[in-house]
């Protein structure tokens, strides 16, 4: 009989990965790099370990959002205080923060946990085409 193989954290092997964001469609480079975040593409892949690797994303501001998006899609938050609602629209959102687009779109493909918490770190957004992660010797991620 076979005992069905659990990965324990000091294990896993972790691996960088660089994203070019300029041209790509938001959900769908953000699920993709979800997927590598939670560790997904490995074999050795177990639910509640992080078995995922570190990705960089580099040229955030040049993402594009499908339809009339930047437009009509908006983004709410609140301040806890009497009227204090927020919004802003994609557009804007994009144009004054870039990273947070990208941010915003990975979290809410990885699990809302401890483990979710402790897997957006391993993110590492740029506006522009430079990363100060060149140490780490991270591979392009074919999309």
């Amino acid at each position: 009989m076979r005992k069905t193989y659990m990965a324990k954290a000091g294990e896993i092997e972790r691996k960088w990965y660089v994203v070019d964001a300029s041209g790509r469609t938001l959900g769908r480079l953000a699920s993709r790099i979800a997927l590598v975040m939670r560790g997904k593409h490995k074999a050795e892949y177990t639910p509640g370990v992080d078995t995922g690797d570190f990705v960089v994303v580099i040229n955030a501001d040049k993402i594009e959002l499908t339809g009339n998006k930047l437009k009509t899609k908006i983004r709410y938050w609140h301040s806890q205080y009497p009227g204090g609602l927020r919004q802003q629209s994609y557009g804007e959102f994009l144009a004054k923060e870039p990273e947070k687009v990208i941010e915003k779109a990975v979290w809410g493909m990885l699990p809302h946990n401890r483990l979710g918490r402790k897997l957006i770190q391993k993110l590492k957004v740029y506006a522009g085409a430079e990363h100060p992660h060149e140490a780490q010797q991270p591979e392009a991620l074919q999309l």
